[in-house]
């Protein structure tokens, strides 16, 4: 899932400073989850946003709520047609592919961010995630018995270890795991020791042309037909 955090007070207070009626849009998905943009986050930064207006003497902004099950597919967007038609800018929750999936489905009304997405991550436990992937656009995980040495290795090492692991642990935190004695052992319980005796290239992390698109599968030819 994508995880995010909520900006400061501070920051979306100068964001929306322009404005006078703003809507502030969760999504409720991934920061829902991660605690940053759901439904109940919009409701206590509508609560935080009025009382600062009070107390900071900002000018007079109206606030409207509203939280979507998805801001990054357009059509969960359609339904808030007649309220961005009635304010000014829209305070995004969302992760940065809402805010801009929002910016573009409401082009006339300004999208502004109130996260910052900060990676793709798997639960640890609760209000805690680990960063699991990076979107390289090359992935390995089948030669790294599914554990990723470009997020998990804090070096970023293709082919590891480096000297610095100690019983196991990193030598840049203490408390992080090797990836590459995780990967060792997992290849080994798999029977699968050769694929860390390979040497791999340098790796490319720009195989696919900015800007990307993914087109989704829709079929698969499994071969053998009359067609």
């Amino acid at each position: 899932m994508i995880v995010a955090q909520q900006k400061p007070l501070e920051e979306i207070r100068r964001l929306i400073a322009p404005y006078e009626k703003i809507l502030i849009l969760g999504c409720g998905t991934c920061v829902t989850v991660c605690g940053a943009g759901g439904e109940r986050e919009v409701s206590f930064l509508h609560g935080a946003l009025r009382v600062a207006q009070v107390k900071g003497g900002d000018g007079v902004h109206a606030f409207l709520e509203y939280t979507v099950k998805r801001q990054c597919d357009r059509e969960f967007l359609d339904p808030l047609g007649d309220r961005v038609s009635e304010v000014d800018a829209i305070l995004s929750l969302g992760c940065g592919v809402g805010v801009q999936v929002v910016a573009e489905r409401f082009p006339d009304v300004p999208a502004l961010p109130g996260v910052n997405t900060s990676f793709m991550g798997a639960t640890e436990q609760g209000g805690v995630w680990d960063e699991r992937c990076a979107a390289c656009g090359d992935c390995r995980l089948a030669e790294t018995a599914g554990i990723c040495p470009i997020t998990r290795c804090t070096k970023g090492i293709l082919n590891g270890p480096c000297a610095g692991t100690k019983n196991g642990k990193c030598e840049a935190n203490k408390d992080i795991d090797c990836a590459w004695v995780l990967i060792y052992k997992r290849l080994e319980s798999l029977g699968q020791l050769d694929k860390i005796r390979r040497y791999y290239p340098p790796r490319n992390f720009r195989t696919i042309p900015r800007p990307r698109r993914l087109a989704g599968i829709t079929s698969i030819d499994l071969g053998g037909s009359n067609g």
